[in-house]
């Protein structure tokens, strides 16, 4: 241990340059950053990211701007001249590089006993695929916080419900850059109760629910942001406790299954929710669990 640092004490932060080198958009390998410093307690990366890197004269910029803040390169380059200039120039200047994909890459085509495609952005593609998830996008936009008819909804692959401000919007805007079509309904005191739900025969309903003392410091907080007054009912205690425990028994009365949101990212509830639409699918073709 330092003897400048007194026991129990906690350690500084670790600051460190990352440079993030794509001939794409740099999605995958920003998320894949983030994913891995993630793992590190205390480390804080210093992003420096290059999208869409293809040609020399760029790339000359990139080893450029790398040599006056060295530190770790990841890259997913696909074209080989780029990515051969990358791994020399990085090799000069005496700084790591890691092609991050490589390892994955590698595998599936030995795996596969295919080839490996150069094809940059193949990803990102303008396919089916990708305007489904463009509908889809469109379709959350436009069924958000309880628009659209029943007859709308039926087109839903989910639809969520649940108090205000338990993520249902984001959650629904995450579902759609997967491809799934969702909407979702608030349940509003003395009015939206979630009922005209029951009579949906397509989409699967989910209910999602949060504790109180988490959702009266959600709320609290949007009200600050408004510059609204704070004592409604929207934000006491008691209230949101019964608002939150009538949610509870309407959506086991109906049988719909339920996410706690209290401790989850919107990724990890959309992960859930794509675990609960896929099960169903399943079941609907005889698939076994």
């Amino acid at each position: 241990m330092s003897p400048d640092r007194p026991a129990g004490s906690s350690r500084l932060a670790t600051y460190f340059h990352v440079h993030l080198v794509s001939d794409s958009t740099g999605e995958t390998l920003n998320a894949m950053a983030k994913a891995v410093v993630a793992r590190f307690d205390r480390v804080i990366p210093i992003e420096h990211i290059y999208a869409l890197v293809r040609s020399n004269k760029q790339m000359e910029q990139v080893l450029s701007e790398i040599a006056d803040a060295p530190g770790l390169v990841l890259h997913t380059v696909v074209d080989p001249e780029l990515r051969e200039q990358l791994e020399q120039g990085c090799k000069l200047l005496g700084i790591p590089q890691i092609g991050a994909l490589d390892p994955l890459v590698r595998s599936l085509s030995h795996y596969l006993g295919a080839d490996i495609s150069t094809r940059v952005g193949a990803q990102h593609t303008l396919d089916t695929g990708y305007f489904n998830r463009m509908s889809a996008l469109d379709y959350a936009i436009s069924h958000d916080d309880g628009q659209g008819s029943t007859e709308d909804l039926e087109q839903a692959d989910v639809v969520l419900c649940g108090v205000s401000r338990t993520s249902k919007t984001p959650t629904c805007i995450y579902l759609a850059h997967r491809g799934i079509r969702a909407a979702n309904v608030p349940l509003v005191p003395g009015s939206e109760d979630g009922e005209r739900l029951t009579k949906l025969k397509n989409p699967l309903v989910i209910g999602l629910t949060v504790s109180p003392d988490r959702l009266v410091q959600i709320r609290r907080n949007r009200l600050d942001s408004l510059n609204q007054i704070q004592e409604t009912a929207y934000v006491d205690h008691d209230a949101v406790r019964a608002e939150i425990i009538k949610a509870r028994r309407d959506f086991e009365r109906r049988g719909w299954p339920v996410i706690d949101v209290t401790r989850r990212s919107v990724e990890e509830t959309a992960a859930a929710i794509v675990n609960l639409v896929n099960a169903r699918r399943n079941r609907r073709i005889g698939v076994p669990a």
